[in-house]
Parts: structure tokens; C-alpha cells; sequence
């Protein structure tokens, strides 16, 4: 029997992952709905196929949080609030991605950790993202300022550390 946490570790795509899927889209250009299931197909090889039930109720939901809008033919494109947020998506992406480049080196624990700190920064981001839309212009600064001081205390620690460096081959 697969236990719960392996079932849920070995999900193809992680919770969370198609409302940034399409932010991320959407910065290049505008796209209908179809044709952002048919570019994830295409990305992951036919592994991953989203579904208009997927899709659609996440624009849907985008829209109503203005980080898109929908043009005159039918495309969805990124408000101003929408880029801003793609930006912010980019910034932690950036810091996240060096921190994971650590633990994947250090072989099975690491990719471990790695797995479920993911797992737990898709829970975070999704509970964030599903009241983000009725958050007030002072709470969405204040979520902003705590995480921005949370990576700036990560980055600060990495720094103070002395020590040996382990090399694993």
C-alpha cells in the first residue's frame, strides 16, 4: 500500500502550479484558454494535461482577482497587478531556485527536503493566493514586508555560517 505522503510527493504536477503555469504564460503574451492547455501539453511531452475544468474556473478566478483580463478576441492577457505579481513569482523563484540547487547536491535526504519544502511552499502560496483577493491594501503590504524580511533573514544566515564546504560527487 502507497502511503498518503508518497501519493500526494508523487503527483506529476504540485498544487498551485498552473495559476503561476499561466501568470508565467501570459508575461510572454496574450493566449486563449485552449491554446495554454495546448502549450502545457506540448511542454511537458504529453505528461501533463490540463483540463478545460482546470483551466477555465482558474482564469476565471484570475480574473476576478485583477491579475488578468480577457481582450476582444477572446485572449487573456496580464493586467498591471498581474505583471507585478509575475515580478514578485520571479524574485522569490530566483531565491528558492539557489536554495534547492544546495539540497539537490547533497544527494537523497536532500532532495527529500527538498520535495516536501516544496510541498509545504505550495500550501503556503495557495492559501495566500485564494484570500489574496479580499485582502485589504495594508494586509497584502504586510504579507509582502514579513516574507520579504523571512528571505532577507535566510540570505543573512547563509552568510554568518562558517565552515567547511561539502563537495559530493
Amino acid at each position: 500500500m502507497i502511503s498518503e505522503w508518497f501519493q500526494r510527493v508523487g503527483s506529476s504536477i504540485p498544487r498551485g502550479f498552473s495559476r503561476y503555469f499561466i501568470l508565467e504564460l501570459l508575461k510572454k503574451k496574450a493566449h486563449t484558454g485552449k491554446e495554454i492547455i495546448d502549450y502545457a501539453v506540448e511542454q511537458s511531452n504529453g505528461i501533463w494535461k490540463p483540463s478545460p475544468g482546470l483551466i477555465y474556473p482558474l482564469l476565471g478566478r484570475l480574473l476576478d482577482e485583477d491579475l488578468i483580463e480577457e481582450t476582444r478576441d477572446g485572449k487573456y492577457q496580464l493586467t498591471k497587478k498581474g505583471i507585478e505579481t509575475a515580478e514578485d513569482v520571479d524574485k522569490v523563484n530566483e531565491i528558492v531556485r539557489k536554495q534547492l540547487d544546495v539540497l539537490f547536491r547533497l544527494g537523497n535526504v536532500g532532495r527529500f527536503v527538498a520535495t516536501d519544502l516544496l510541498e509545504k511552499m505550495s500550501i503556503i502560496g495557495s492559501i495566500l493566493s485564494s484570500n489574496f483577493a479580499n485582502m485589504t491594501n495594508d494586509e497584502t503590504e504586510k504579507y509582502r514586508k514579513f516574507l520579504e524580511s523571512e528571505l532577507k533573514k535566510i540570505d543573512e544566515k547563509k552568510t554568518i555560517k562558517k565552515g567547511k564546504e561539502i563537495k559530493i560527487e
